[in-house]
């Protein structure tokens, strides 16, 4: 009874996230030829009162919130881990972990855009779903969320809410600047959350164990 209680929360977080991914494979399938309708009237408002208004403060949300994001998360999770291993310290291999479960969740996007092969609102270089900036936002904080589950269980709900917040600013920024549809950056959220709940207990890093990385003294 005592080990069925314990594997529980992950049979439930495998399941949230295969029900993200299908969700996430599901809007980009029906999404991928014809923009429903939510997706062109934001396209139209975006194209007309929104871009005046919104357009420079959408294009400062756009380079601080994207892509460069997980790349420094990515460095200091290294560093940590480095510094950390030298000191023989166990958290060392939790920041390890962290570093592929941010790699995972990150190319979630890059992958699928291949797949997938959605054009943009406007003509660009890359293609649409899912929004890799808006993954770039969404991955870096699934990850400092877990994070904090290890080294900082208080800070969770404070980065769980600015996640959240940052992730809408991204996505609202690059709709506004035509760039994205809506749904482009609702597949990034259900990929990455799909994503990082399937590999993060795979990685031993759901639910965590404080008691196991206590600091070396």
């Amino acid at each position: 009874m005592t080990a069925s209680r314990k594997r529980s929360p992950v049979r439930v977080e495998y399941l949230l996230g295969s029900l993200s991914l299908t969700a996430f494979v599901v809007l980009g399938i029906v999404v991928r030829q014809d923009p429903p309708a939510a997706d062109r009237a934001l396209h139209d408002a975006a194209s007309t009162w929104w871009r005046d208004d919104f357009d420079e403060a959408a294009a400062v949300i756009s380079a601080v919130l994207g892509p460069p994001l997980p790349i420094l998360s990515g460095l200091g999770l290294i560093a940590a881990t480095v510094v950390w291993r030298r000191r023989s310290d166990p958290r060392a291999w939790v920041t390890l972990r962290l570093v592929v479960l941010l790699g995972a969740c990150r190319l979630s996007s890059v992958f699928a855009k291949l797949a997938f092969d959605r054009e943009r609102p406007l003509k660009h270089g890359d293609l649409g779903y899912p929004s890799g900036h808006v993954a770039s936002v969404a991955s870096t904080g699934f990850v400092l969320v877990v994070l904090c589950l290890w080294l900082a269980p208080r800070s969770v709900t404070t980065v769980g809410v600015v996640t959240v917040v940052a992730t809408v600013l991204a996505g609202a920024a690059r709709v506004t600047l035509q760039v994205h549809w809506l749904t482009d950056t609702i597949g990034s959220v259900l990929a990455v959350v799909g994503v990082g709940l399937l590999v993060a207990p795979a990685l031993r890093l759901l639910p965590p164990r404080p008691q196991g990385v206590a600091s070396s003294s």
